[in-house]
């Protein structure tokens, strides 16, 4: 019987041990903390959004992003869900984004662990290995439990470097680039940005449908729409998260990056400008703060009319058509410089990690070393948000294990 380790009990790392064992394989999970899927039950904000009816390699990120195709066809999005319906979990749609209809992301770590169970996977936790090495007959693994592991492949499924108190800490690189492999630089992905600007602390915990325009070195890098929302340090929701990778990496590699926040991504300028006129210029007396309620959110509008100089309590009909115009052009395109994101210690997944030009997309076997294999945030792919980095956790995985328990090593 073929024998396979897997370093790591994440989402890919389980779903690996599953695939391996129902392709006859004997499996040992070794978890450096002192349990597997940690992690999992903080996604989706603890509702686990386990993947999306909506696929394609738009969704997906990295060197080389078409990296994922060869995976995802082996074990698409139906097949996940038929999966984990198999485990028990009905699946709750919204919008295309799936969810367990029990709303918990328990609920996908429970059955996972109980199909670890009746597959005969041995789940080793608060063993952390020091040394991976290949040999003629295998892999031979030593432990921080003061014991050796051995096997005929080895998968290594040990995440990246965010949400680090879960375990995906980067502890087991090491061992990676010990056994030749190398690594494309890693930068914090799906994160808050922080901002320069000072008024943020006035409008902390607003929360407004905009688009969110990236630049960096004052060029237009990509564009996200949906709610925004605003912190006392910058900005958040999912489309700053979605364009917060190349900030990242920018901001590693020392340009300017600034964010033009759109908060009327449904009008032109000039719609909204004469919406604005119509409302400032009506003789029902209100003061320039008040022409804007019902129109935007209460705390962003003194912010809007200080930047353009519009005093709050003036009369509204006293605005003149320039400011005003001002004051349309500020709300479609309010730039602000980023300075920084929150850092892996916030982030929901890594950008960058193995170098897949170094695996067979195929299997997800190393090039460099016979038997070995990488599946999930390891390697460098990053998702968007919508249960695309789960959805690559469980494709790699079922792909690493399968081809683990199934090849001649």
């Amino acid at each position: 019987m073929k024998t396979v380790i897997v370093i790591g009990g994440g989402a890919s790392g389980m779903m690996a041990a599953v695939a391996a064992a129902r392709h006859g394989a004997a499996v040992t999970i070794l978890e450096h903390t002192d349990r597997v899927g940690r992690k999992l039950l903080s996604t989706g904000n603890g509702k686990c959004n386990y993947t999306n009816q909506k696929q394609g390699l738009r969704f997906y990120r990295g060197e080389d992003p078409a990296f994922v195709l060869p995976v995802l066809k082996q074990f698409d999005a139906e097949r996940t869900m038929a999966f984990f319906r198999e485990l028990g979990i009905v699946a709750k749609e919204r919008n295309g984004f799936i969810y367990p209809a029990s709303g918990q992301a328990s609920s996908v770590l429970d059955v996972l662990r109980m199909e670890l169970r009746r597959m005969g996977v041995t789940v080793v936790t608060g063993c952390a290995p020091l040394a991976v090495k290949r040999n003629a007959d295998g892999f031979w693994i030593s432990a921080a439990d003061g014991k050796a592991y051995a096997s005929d492949s080895c998968i290594f499924a040990c995440g990246g470097l965010a949400f680090p108190k879960s375990g995906s800490d980067g502890s087991a690189f090491s061992l990676l680039k010990s056994l030749g492999h190398s690594f494309t630089p890693v930068a914090p992905a799906l994160v808050q940005m922080t901002a320069k600007q000072s008024f943020f602390k006035s409008i902390a915990g607003v929360r407004a449908d905009a688009a969110v325009h990236l630049w960096i070195g004052g060029k237009w890098i990509c564009s996200e729409r949906g709610e925004v929302q605003m912190t006392k340090d910058g900005i958040s929701g999912i489309p700053s998260f979605q364009v917060s990778r190349y900030a990242s990496y920018a901001l590693q590699e020392g340009r300017r990056v600034q964010a033009e926040l759109d908060f009327a991504p449904d009008w032109s300028k000039e719609a909204l400008q004469e919406e604005l006129l119509a409302r400032f210029h009506r003789d029902d007396g209100k003061t320039a703060g008040e022409a804007l309620v019902g129109f935007f959110p209460g705390k962003l509008i003194p912010v809007v009319l200080k930047e353009c100089r519009i005093a709050l309590h003036d009369p509204a009909q006293d605005v003149c058509k320039e400011a005003i115009g001002t004051l349309a052009g500020l709300l479609k395109r309010m730039r602000i410089d980023i300075t920084g994101t929150a850092g892996f210690d916030k982030a929901q997944t890594t950008a960058g990690g193995l170098r897949t030009d170094e695996f067979l997309p195929q299997t997800l076997e190393s090039r460099r070393v016979r038997g070995l294999y990488a599946a999930g945030e390891v390697l460098d792919v990053d998702g968007m948000c919508g249960g695309y980095n789960l959805q690559w956790a469980w494709s790699s995985g079922y792909v690493a294990g399968m081809h683990a328990a199934k090849e001649d090593v």
